[in-house]
């Protein structure tokens, strides 16, 4: 499958990964900070924003995507960054081509399985019949059931678009994710990465606790674990300063 991207800037690469329900428009504001020292690549996986949809979806077939898009664009010592489900993407790169890396950025995700936790959403998009709809508005209200957070709102309405006049359309493909859930929220394979890995994660997020550390540092013995204050699951959004700090940190020294 071929990706759908967007670049800016240039020298090394730095390709960012979108989350689960995201894609590249999350990443502009970031990436353009990256830009002033990067060649930043922003990437829609399949099933997300621009990238054609597909019934086949699991970690191995994104891998593959990847690859992909890194010999069209011809590729090499790449810095990848992915956050959550890209995160995890990045990461099962990281253990099938680590050749093509020079550093590995995993913005707060670990490797161990996660339990159910998008029902809600899901539930909420079930919901959403977008025959009915004649405005935006329309599919807030019924979010607002569901998902009691203004951000996650906001952040998963990105995903609707006026297709044609009159007909709202999703940029994410909802049954094949729900089907694919599973997947999504398995543990890594166990298998040893040896590249220089970061992992950032918010305080105030659950999704890497301090005992999945030494579980993280089994897979990754070259990474470090940085926790950025005051920040929740979109690390990148809700402390947007200190996470380019960070990063460039990592990535310039």
């Amino acid at each position: 499958m071929e990706l759908y991207y967007r670049e800016m800037g240039e020298g090394q690469p730095l390709v960012i990964l979108h989350g689960l329900f995201g894609f590249s428009d999350n990443w502009q504001t970031q990436a353009k900070k990256f830009s002033e020292y990067y060649r930043v690549i922003l990437v829609d996986l399949r099933n997300h924003g621009h990238s054609p949809w597909s019934s086949d979806f699991s970690y191995p077939i994104m891998v593959e995507d990847l690859v992909n898009l890194f010999q069209k664009l011809e590729l090499q010592q790449v810095i990848l960054l992915g956050h959550s489900m890209g995160g995890k993407v990045a990461m099962h790169l990281a253990q099938k081509y680590p050749n093509y890396l020079a550093k590995l950025i995993v913005v707060d995700m670990g490797v161990k399985s996660y339990p159910m936790h998008h029902q809600h959403i899901l539930e909420a998009f079930n919901r959403i019949d977008l025959n009915q709809l004649s405005a935006r508005s329309e599919a807030e209200q019924i979010l607002k059931q569901f998902i009691d957070s203004e951000g996650v709102r906001q952040f998963l309405l990105k995903n609707l678009y006026w297709k044609e006049k009159g007909k709202l359309s999703w940029r994410v493909n909802f049954p094949v994710l729900e089907a694919a859930m599973p997947e999504i929220l398995s543990a890594l394979p166990e298998e040893e990465v040896l590249i220089t890995t970061l992992f950032i994660r918010g305080s105030l997020s659950n999704y890497i606790l301090d005992e999945d550390i030494s579980y993280i540092e089994s897979y990754f013995p070259d990474s470090s674990v940085v926790s950025i204050e005051n920040a929740g699951h979109w690390v990148h959004a809700e402390a947007p300063d200190d996470f380019v700090d960070c990063v460039l940190g990592f990535c310039l020294r």
